[in-house]
């Protein structure tokens, strides 16, 4: 299904629950990566990225201990829970006086089964026309006249011509040339940013996934003008008002360690591992 068209139906689903239950504030949902999928109307997108740097930390150190299942927060003004649902987490901000057992029925009975149906109702990629099987050599019983059978012997097969030796091609050897892409520098920050954590277009990152697709694009080299080099981890870009405009965000410490600033281009390319 086209992700637009998933998006849609998944905020339609949430604008539903913000009025089945009043007393959420605000509802969304994200990836693991970070990358929003939907919110409700009622949700600014800038809350929305707020949020998810807060808990960034937070889920990296949970994966070590196998993952966030859920996450509850109370305060004297809401609260606030995280639910996980297969690669997807699910927040929803209530009210202090909000009934949160009746807030996380509905949503992790209403949220499943709609997840499931998109599923179900999503076009299945086309079948691939099978190639017809290859025809086997026909393997002729008979001999020519002109080649009269010989005796083997020590002397007929020093003869022979030696076999050609295959030799095994190394799979590194045939990956292409990781791909340079220009950026300009952003600035990102607060409390919560990793340091060492770079973010950029999201269809950059789903391009070198594509031209190696037996790797995991997870960390880049970035270069500057100047001739400095670092490596860092790299991550999508949250907020949609920076999408598709050539900028790469990054955290102080990094621009510290290049001598660069925001405005200025940088070079970035994958490591491929």
């Amino acid at each position: 299904m086209d992700t637009e068209v998933y998006s849609f139906a998944l905020k339609n689903v949430l604008n539903e629950i913000h009025n089945i239950c009043p007393d959420i504030k605000s509802v969304f949902m994200f990836r693991e990566d970070g990358k929003i999928v939907a919110g409700d109307n009622s949700t600014a997108e800038n809350t929305v990225v707020r949020v998810i740097d807060a808990f960034d930390g937070v889920f990296e150190k949970a994966d070590a201990l196998g993952g966030v299942e859920s996450i509850n927060l109370d305060s004297s003004r809401g609260r606030l829970s995280v639910s996980c649902l297969n690669d997807l987490y699910l927040v929803t901000v209530a009210t202090r006086k909000a009934d949160m057992n009746y807030v996380n029925t509905v949503t992790r009975v209403l949220i499943p089964t709609v997840l499931k149906l998109i599923e179900k109702i999503s076009p299945a990629p086309p079948n691939s026309n099978p190639s017809e099987p290859e025809m086997e050599p026909e393997i002729s019983m008979e001999r020519r006249s002109e080649e009269p059978l010989q005796p083997y012997t020590e002397e007929t097969a020093e003869k022979r011509p030696p076999e050609p030796m295959q030799t095994e091609m190394k799979t590194d050897a045939m990956l292409p040339e990781p791909p340079v892409n220009q950026f300009i520098v952003e600035n990102i920050g607060g409390l919560l940013v990793p340091s060492d954590t770079v973010r950029i277009d999201d269809e950059t990152i789903s391009q070198w996934n594509e031209l190696y697709p037996d790797r995991k694009i997870i960390d880049v080299e970035i270069e500057t003008f100047g001739g400095k080099m670092t490596r860092c981890k790299i991550k999508p870009i949250k907020e949609s008002k920076y999408e598709g405009k050539g900028l790469i965000q990054m955290p102080d410490k990094i621009q510290f360690s290049l001598d660069i600033k925001k405005g200025e281009l940088v070079r970035v390319r994958p490591v491929v591992e």
